[in-house]
């Protein structure tokens, strides 16, 4: 009899083990800021969310397969904390949808997800494509219909390459049309970062079946910590057909004692075209924030940006009044609070 209550035992101690190989995280952000905005003589004070970060929830999980092989999923979605609503379009799962396999030959992911090519952007922006400062909202697809190359992807194929090498890194990805008029394209990325120093470079390109000239994405960043700040460089080329734009941004992020962090972007975006092109123009944006972590989950920020337009351009902070007219200016301030769990 004991010896059959220690047997139970030991198969008890053994399950658990196998249970522990496999882990499912809930996680999330929560985001609001209060935030005034305008654009030409039209303002507006409104609650928005997403002020520093993406509002969202998701959930994920790995699994070990044994012999340094793992088995993941992560869905994603993103929600308006102003609202409630969901966002991507009423895609529920529209921020990320993948299943992968890593090892020691690097990552697999089957799914929706980032491109590499927008990682990359992202690394050199310090809202991180997010926010009243994101430059992101200089980026434009110049009339193409094609915008994933600095965004999300359906039916995507991703490869990363393995962690293991001394600062190296890359990946790539393969997006399928499928025949319904849905973006395809490829994005490269290879990049080294190592102690204080990270440089990077991406190239994309990207059609579909309504418009088979390809929107081309080339861009290259830098950056160095120096520990009391840390200086970053980003140059962007986005080509469609005769229309280029050129999207240039230099930023620094310091320390404030423990807690706090000051960052400021100065970012410009050179836009040329056949006659006729209705953007035509070099619009600059100017930002600055400040970020002061209550915890390691909780933080207050702030932010204050300007965006000038030119020429025949019409480019807007995220969340301000439509432009109205050509060259107007769209300046906007908040005030925020991020908890993340």
């Amino acid at each position: 009899m004991k010896k059959a209550l220690i047997a139970l035992a030991v198969l008890g101690l053994t399950g658990g083990a196998a249970v522990a190989q496999s882990s499912v995280t809930l996680f999330g952000i929560v985001d609001a800021d209060m935030k005034y905005v305008k654009t030409g003589s039209a303002s507006m004070n409104k609650l928005d969310s997403s002020g520093l970060n993406t509002s969202r929830f998701g959930v994920r999980g790995t699994e070990d397969l044994g012999g340094g092989l793992k088995a993941g999923f992560w869905l994603e979605s993103e929600v308006g904390t102003d609202t409630g609503l969901a966002a991507n379009g009423g895609a529920f799962w529209g921020r990320r949808a993948t299943v992968s396999l890593s090892g020691e030959f690097g990552e697999v992911r089957l799914g929706r997800n980032k491109t590499v090519s927008r990682l990359h952007v992202e690394e050199f922006d310090p809202t991180s494509f997010t926010g009243l400062g994101s430059v992101s909202v200089l980026f434009n697809n110049l009339g193409s219909g094609n915008s994933t190359s600095f965004g999300r992807a359906d039916n995507l194929v991703s490869y990363s390459l393995p962690g293991n090498l001394n600062g190296f890194y890359g990946g790539v990805d393969l997006s399928a049309g499928e025949g319904t008029g849905t973006n395809k394209g490829q994005s490269f990325r290879l990049g080294y970062k190592n102690g204080p120093l990270h440089v990077s470079g991406a190239y994309a390109n990207t059609s579909n079946a309504g418009d088979t000239s390809k929107f081309k994405l080339t861009s290259i960043g830098a950056a160095y910590d120096f520990g009391v700040v840390r200086p970053s460089f980003s140059y962007t080329e986005n080509k469609y057909m005769a229309r280029k734009q050129e999207i240039m941004t230099v930023s620094a992020t310091a320390p404030v004692g423990t807690q706090g962090q000051l960052w400021a972007s100065y970012s410009s975006a050179k836009t040329s075209g056949e006659t006729g092109f209705a953007t035509v123009g070099t619009p600059k944006l100017f930002a600055l924030g400040y970020i002061h972590n209550l915890s390691k989950r909780t933080a207050l920020y702030t932010t204050v940006a300007e965006l000038k337009n030119d020429g025949t351009t019409r480019f807007i902070l995220g969340g301000a009044p439509a432009a109205t007219a050509n060259g107007q200016k769209s300046t906007g301030f908040d005030v925020g609070i991020r908890h993340s769990f």
